[in-house]
């Protein structure tokens, strides 16, 4: 099922146009985000959000960055049939798909009941997309117990990171994300998390934290891409944000000397496992 996610995933036949895949957007040299504030969608202009990191999503409970869509299932929906990003048709993609003596004989084996339907279709990729979990980093082996595994500024780095800048407040867990949604002050028009809580005060401007796994490959940061560099996020974060009804109470201004500033991108940089090569599927003619 996974295997037949991955083919799914990389293939531009899911597209309007058949030039774009999932991978588009979720490029796994980039840490399944890409590198740049907006991807480029089917109207080959940049898309107003940045695109997620597909890692560690199984464990998820909301996706989208608004929280929209409950499971991976709902949530490929989405980008498949927007207009802006992939401009996908479920009637056509399915006659393609049917059209594929290979693919047909997938969805034959893996769903003989019904064969190539919207719903496997978006079954088999949430399966795929399950798989996608971000190893072992430097960090994983030093609470293991390898005290040499991250440098004494990364060590440093999580005190700073636990303490004086507030961070594990809401980047907290294996996976570092409280799952919630939080206004951080940022200069945006994007109403965020109130479009779907519209009675919520602290809705406005809201967007869910990002897990921090894996950190290294996915600049820029932020739900728009605002912040090219660590430094500059962080930096950001210093400043409290602006003030307004709507920001989260646990952002707070606070002033890191250079060294903790140091100290703390070494941290997140122990967040990053060595990259491993993930082969692109051979895709059926």
């Amino acid at each position: 099922m996974a295997t037949l996610g991955k083919m799914l995933f990389f293939d531009p036949r899911l597209s309007g146009k058949q030039n774009l895949s999932c991978a588009s957007c979720h490029n796994p040299s980039f840490g399944f985000e890409v590198p740049v504030p907006g991807a480029i969608g089917a109207t080959n202009k940049p898309l107003a959000r940045k695109a997620p990191t597909v890692l560690n999503a199984a464990w998820l409970p909301t996706l989208f960055w608004d929280g929209r869509a409950p499971n991976l299932e709902t949530q490929a929906i989405g980008p498949i049939t927007a207009s802006a990003e992939m401009d996908g048709k479920f009637p056509e993609i399915i006659a393609r798909l049917k059209g594929t003596p290979e693919y047909e004989a997938w969805f034959g084996k893996l769903f003989p009941r019904d064969g190539v339907t919207q719903d496997n279709i978006l079954t088999a990729i949430a399966t795929y997309e399950r798989t996608v979990v971000s190893g072992w980093a430097p960090f994983d082996r030093w609470v293991e117990g390898d005290a040499t595994a991250i440098s004494a500024s990364a060590q440093r780095g999580f005190a700073v990171f636990t303490g004086k800048g507030q961070c594990a407040a809401c980047h907290a867990g294996w996976n570092f994300t409280d799952n919630q949604f939080h206004d951080l002050g940022m200069q945006t028009k994007d109403i965020g998390r109130a479009a779907f809580e519209p009675d919520n005060p602290l809705a406005k401007h809201a967007f869910k934290t990002p897990g921090l796994r894996n950190l290294t490959y996915r600049a820029p940061f932020g739900h728009a891409g605002q912040f090219a560099t660590l430094d500059q996020i962080v930096a950001f974060y210093e400043t409290g944000g602006i003030v307004r009804p709507s920001k989260s109470p646990l952002m707070n201004p606070f002033r890191l000397e250079s060294q903790e500033r140091e100290d703390l991108i070494a941290f997140l940089h122990s967040l990053t496992a060595e990259q491993t090569r993930i082969a692109l599927p051979n895709l059926p003619n």
